[in-house]
């Protein structure tokens, strides 16, 4: 054998260990990944009613992880997927705190149980006070929406040192759902129009304002909704099914901060929003819309200010809206698009595909470091919805993960992006790499110098 061939073999040999070493490496990347399908208690439905339940201490995954994805929908008792247009999810959201090891409140509870001593939220970083606090949150959209947090990124809960003594970890889980079947306004019941459920006063017993004519406030649990007469009174078992996948928690892992944005914050704040009516705080959550006629367009459109505490890079965003939506934007305080969600309406009958709903937003994901913003940005939020007819209890949100500018030595160490392939290299993988293509460019050059001084002269042809 030459010692060119040598030299071609040795190169051989090298790039099949590093390519080795990279496949090893992305297996073992696909293991650590870890995923759990988990189901509420049940709740129960029959034409026209309205479950709002609030489940203390679901099981979740345990530990020190990151949470990479939170995805949910409606099942039947037999596993079925349950159309929008049988039963509406108006939203779910999950919500972490601290609760006492030994206190009971686990399972179904009321809304006032939100107060108890027992707890400690813990809340996203969002700027909404007393509202908006948990950490995913969807509503029709939830089969067709990612909440797919990309590499390296991750949300960071479970840190055994961050908990409390005489506490654990738990989740909370709130479900909203809506009976349709065989109402008399299908979308009127969806939109919480008092009327439709006779309703004038809240779940607390406190007198609506008479300006209001529809909203959460007014299909809270077990309230009902007209129906059409004849309509016979079957009720079902129903779940939420969630999948979460996470992976073990590490110091390669950049964490994110959740922040969720309302259209309708005011920027003012109570000294104590905890013991607020919910009607007077300054994220209201949801609006009304007025029809064309009395506003002169058919598109409405609402916009606020808001000041995010600390910048770094977007790497994920999202808008939730209602039937009807056609699309949120988040600016800069230069006025650049920091993201835009737009709603897909299903055009079919079956769970997923359900026509005139909205059965998935757009997301955002940027590469990283592309779209930044900075400590105390000033942000605009912009929410649209047709006006072709009235709206009651829209929402327009948007939900953003940030994470701190990306160290030089981590992004050495992951060269992703989403939806790309993850090389994950560790040091020792980078330190062989180099080590082995020295070795070969100095053999090689030792090579040609050796064989360039072996050469004979030529001699000179005289003529």
């Amino acid at each position: 054998m030459s010692r060119i061939q040598l030299w071609l073999l040795l190169l051989l040999v090298l790039l099949s260990c590093v390519a080795d070493s990279v496949s090893t490496m992305n297996q073992q990347k696909d293991r650590s990944i870890k995923s759990a399908v988990f189901l509420s208690p049940p709740f129960f439905l029959h034409p026209g009613s309205v479950a709002n339940k609030f489940y203390f201490n679901i099981p979740f995954p345990k530990g020190h992880i990151a949470l990479k994805s939170f995805d949910a929908e409606v099942i039947d008792e037999n596993g079925i997927p349950v159309p929008l247009h049988e039963t509406y999810l108006h939203h779910w959201v999950i919500e972490r705190y601290y609760g006492r090891k030994e206190s009971l409140a686990d399972g179904n509870s009321e809304l006032k149980a939100f107060n108890h001593s027992s707890f400690i939220w813990m809340r996203n970083a969002g700027i909404c006070k007393g509202t908006l606090g948990q950490y995913y949150g969807l509503g029709s959209e939830t089969r067709r929406t990612s909440t797919w947090v990309p590499d390296p990124y991750g949300i960071e809960v479970g840190n055994p040192e961050k908990i409390p003594d005489g506490y654990k970890e738990k989740w909370l889980l709130n479900v909203h759902a809506i009976d349709t079947r065989g109402v008399e306004d299908r979308l009127g019941c969806t939109e919480c129009k008092c009327s439709l459920y006779n309703v004038t006063m809240d779940e607390f017993g406190r007198a609506l304002p008479k300006d209001y004519d529809g909203g959460l406030h007014c299909c809270y649990d077990q309230t009902q909704c007209q129906v059409r007469a004849g309509i016979q009174n079957v009720s079902r078992i129903l779940y939420l099914k969630y999948t979460v996948k996470w992976l073990n928690w590490a110091e390669n892992i950049i964490p994110v901060k959740i922040y969720i944005f309302d259209v309708t914050d005011s920027g003012e704040y109570s000294v104590d929003p905890s013991k607020e009516n919910p009607l007077n705080l300054s994220c209201k959550v949801e609006y009304a819309i007025k029809s064309c006629k009395d506003n002169g367009g058919c598109v409405d459109t609402k916009r606020t200010w808001l000041v995010i505490p600390t910048g770094g890079d977007i790497v994920y965003g999202v808008a939730h809206q209602h039937s009807a939506g056609l699309g949120a934007t988040l600016y800069g305080q230069d006025g650049r698009v920091l993201c835009t969600s737009s709603p897909i309406y299903g055009d079919g009958e079956e769970a997923g595909n359900e026509a005139g709903y909205i059965v998935g937003m757009s997301t955002c994901y940027p590469k990283p470091g592309s779209v930044q913003v900075a400590d105390g940005e000033m942000l605009t939020l912009e929410s649209n919805y047709s006006s072709n007819q009235a709206h009651t209890g829209v929402m327009g949100l948007f939900y953003v993960l940030v994470a701190e500018a990306v160290p030089k030595s981590k992004t050495m160490l992951f060269l992703s992006f989403p939806g790309s392939l993850d090389l994950g290299l560790t040091k020792h993988t980078w330190s062989f790499v180099l080590a082995g293509g020295m070795l070969t460019a100095i053999f090689g050059i030792s090579y040609l110098c050796k064989r360039g001084r072996s050469k004979p002269y030529q001699p000179l042809v005289m003529t």
